[in-house]
């Protein structure tokens, strides 16, 4: 009827007038929103970095296809770490007028460089980065996605960042860059033991909403115990490489009081490591009450104490009556009272050779969360420090080894500079066989005949 009553132009009007209706309304139920994210915060060049800026670069860089893009940018960026030292960082980067797109949790969000312009000073200060999406998708935009970003850019920040250990001077820390290559990959322990450390750890990373709902520090303790030379210190460096934390070694030596140790836990950073090794040579950590200096009442500095007050008090141009006054109780404050809480994701690890030496209260969950015995070389650990050293998973002489470390303490340590000892495999398992049935026979030769200890 169309066809046969209205003229030619007037149908084609209508069939134009309802395609524009139809554009319309569906440009309305696809309204877009966008997020424009400036280099610069506030409205001059002068105003401070925008860290959620510096994060969707860092983030986007990941998601960069070079192959696909016809002009890329290339930036170097310096970036002040909370310790105050900086490290650089290279990332691929959109060219102004560029655009990409990612995907999050079944959305699509479209990335664009802008180029800012300049202010009065010449200074170019509006750069910006441009974010849009579905206006449907707004709050997984803002609730999810941007907190994605930031989280993601400081994983992949805190994986490339040189990792330092700090020692303590006085009040202060003083770091330096720290190279340990210990992984667990290379670590020679007891294969269940080092998984269920690396699943502890795991689990801890991912805790934070949940330590905040039971009201407690975002912080985990670890024991670490055993004879010497049996991998202590290289499972600290495992775990630092591990979690890209930095180091903080504390030696309670040179700290004088409790409020002293007191700043130094304030001014330790999240993200930290905390280490107080042979904790139990710490003589003031063995008793909750302090130190008297000599002339206070019936205890006294031993001889080796005397020399080091004298020696501090040289230094510090003091006398007697300034004497040491950290405790144990401090120590206690320092790791899980109220100081605790000045910080969150660290952890406390203490090592020790004698475990039964130390005092219970260092001992419960809460402080020392998980317990991790470091015990003498087995088998596992040896096919580990076998493989590190000379690249071999088996060998004629496995079998003989392993049947000696059965019957035989030795330390890894022991085990590692025998392997050191020759670069040609079967030299150097030559000369782990000897060490091992020499230390098999010293028990036999230590007794008599008779059973009788000889001198």
């Amino acid at each position: 009827m169309a066809r046969e009553l209205l003229p030619d132009e007037l149908r084609a009007a209508v069939t134009w007038g309802t395609a524009l209706l139809r554009s319309r309304l569906g440009a309305r139920e696809k309204e877009r929103r966008t997020i424009v994210i400036r280099r610069q915060l506030g409205n001059s060049a002068y105003g401070g970095e925008n860290d959620l800026f510096d994060a969707s670069l860092t983030y986007l860089a990941t998601k960069i296809d070079p192959h696909t893009m016809r002009r890329l940018c290339l930036q170097r960026s310096r970036k002040k770490e909370h310790d105050g030292s900086s490290s650089w960082s290279t990332l691929l980067c959109m060219e102004h007028g560029g655009s990409t797109t990612d995907a999050f949790e079944g959305v699509e969000f479209h990335w664009t460089s802008v180029e800012g312009g300049s202010d009065g000073n010449n200074n170019r200060g509006k750069e910006s980065l441009e974010l849009s999406f579905d206006v449907e998708h707004t709050e997984t935009a803002l609730d999810k996605y941007v907190p994605f970003i930031m989280s993601t850019a400081e994983e992949l920040r805190l994986r490339d960042r040189a990792l330092k250990i700090f020692l303590n001077q006085g009040s202060g820390w003083k770091g330096i860059n720290h190279h340990h290559p210990a992984t667990f990959e290379t670590l020679a322990m007891d294969p269940s033991m080092k998984q269920s450390v690396i699943a502890d750890l795991d689990r801890f990373l991912k805790r934070k909403e949940y330590y905040r709902r039971i009201g407690k520090a975002w912080k985990r303790g670890y024991l670490l115990y055993g004879p010497p030379g049996t991998g202590k210190s290289s499972l600290v460096a495992a775990m630092a490489n591990y979690l890209r934390f930095n180091l903080y070694d504390l030696d309670l030596s040179g700290v004088y009081d409790n409020s002293c140790l007191q700043r130094l836990l304030i001014d330790m950073p999240n993200k930290s490591i905390l280490v107080i090794e042979d904790i139990d040579c710490s003589f003031d950590t063995m008793s909750r009450e302090p130190r008297k200096a000599p002339g206070a009442g019936d205890t006294y500095y031993s001889e080796e104490e005397e020399e080091d007050h004298e020696e501090y008090e040289r230094r510090a141009g003091v006398g007697y009556q300034q004497e040491r006054k950290i405790t144990l109780s401090g120590l206690l404050n320092f790791i899980d009272g109220l100081w605790s809480t000045s910080g969150e994701e660290r952890i406390i690890v203490f090592t020790t050779n004698y475990k039964d030496r130390l005092d219970r209260a260092l001992l419960r969950p809460g402080r020392m969360d998980m317990h991790v015995y470091m015990g003498h070389c087995g088998w596992e650990a040896f096919k580990t420090l076998a493989r590190n050293y000379h690249l071999v998973d088996d060998h004629a002489l496995f079998p003989e080894i392993q049947a000696l470390l059965a019957v035989v303490e030795v330390t890894p340590a022991e085990v590692s500079e025998m392997l050191l000892r020759s670069e040609d495999v079967d030299a150097a398992l030559g000369v782990l066989m000897e060490f091992l049935q020499g230390k098999r026979r010293a028990p036999d030769e230590a007794v008599d005949e008779n059973g009788v200890a000889k001198e």
